[in-house]
């Protein structure tokens, strides 16, 4: 019989190793996985770095955590509330050092990363500054396409995250998982990392995903570990189950704007 991937949030934290680069799931203020990122707050995790094309509430918080390096994003905002405080807060601060990715990049390095191969072309416009910002980094080149000489194109390395944190609404003890609604780029930020945290809604029998074919979102191959965790993106949504709670949201960006520590912010999430 196949060894239970059931874990503690502790328990899982520890597959987390300082240094290692981390793709979070979700998407702005929906479906976050907030109990795996502010059990990251909390704990004494070093040197992280975050890596997301739109992040979201999770991404902010631990990037006003102490807990984290750099962070490589392409867009990072709160939507109606402005660039993300915790972000700006953060860079500014030289706390946090800042890679800016386009949305297409992150895109073309998570699908290499995810299909195995080492570089995905992309249609990133050669005229942008960040070309030449992210080719002296390493991460982007400008070669010309094989099938047409005359066309020069940006190739991205792939991206290869360390971990991955979704959440997701229910997962077996092998790791299947179900996934509900959009999936933002969290098929991609799992098959190309390392390895794969998620937490669930709810743990269902191994006969669930027997009985229900169709609901099978992510084979347990892919998956490390599964956490319990119960409303574990709020205060962000989670598909079908709850709505974002945009009160304890408005308090989170209060407060990290008027300049509180994590200690003080983690204070909002105390009654989820």
């Amino acid at each position: 019989m196949a060894r239970s991937k059931l874990m503690s949030i502790d328990e899982a934290l520890e597959l987390i190793i300082d240094g290692d680069e981390i793709a979070i799931g979700g998407m702005s203020f929906h479906r976050n996985p907030m109990a795996l990122a502010i059990a990251i707050a909390k704990s004494n995790k070093r040197d992280l770095k975050l890596i997301d094309r739109e992040p979201g509430l999770a991404f902010d918080l631990l990037t006003i955590s102490g807990r984290v390096k750099s962070v490589r994003a392409a867009m990072v905002s709160f939507e109606y509330y402005g660039t993300a405080p915790g972000f700006r807060r953060a860079v500014e601060s030289g706390e946090v050092e800042f890679i800016e990715d386009a949305c297409e990049g992150i895109m073309a390095g998570l699908r290499a990363g995810a299909y195995g191969i080492p570089f995905m072309p992309s249609a990133i416009a050669l005229e942008s500054d960040l070309v030449r910002i992210n080719v002296n980094r390493g991460l982007w080149k400008i070669g010309k396409n094989p099938f047409n000489e005359s066309e020069e194109l940006v190739f991205v390395k792939a991206i290869r995250p360390d971990v991955a944190l979704i959440h997701a609404h229910r997962a077996d003890e092998r790791g299947n998982v179900e996934l509900m609604g959009p999936k933002y780029e969290d098929i991609l930020k799992i098959q190309a990392s390392r390895k794969v945290i998620i937490s669930v809604e709810e743990v269902v029998p191994t006969e669930y995903f027997r009985r229900n074919p169709e609901k099978l979102t992510i084979p347990g191959f892919l998956v490390t570990a599964v956490v319990h965790a119960p409303r574990g993106a709020w205060p962000t949504s989670m598909y079908g189950l709850y709505q974002a709670d945009y009160d304890v949201i408005s308090k989170y960006v209060n407060l990290v704007k008027s300049g509180y520590g994590i200690n003080e912010v983690l204070k909002v999430f105390s009654n989820g």
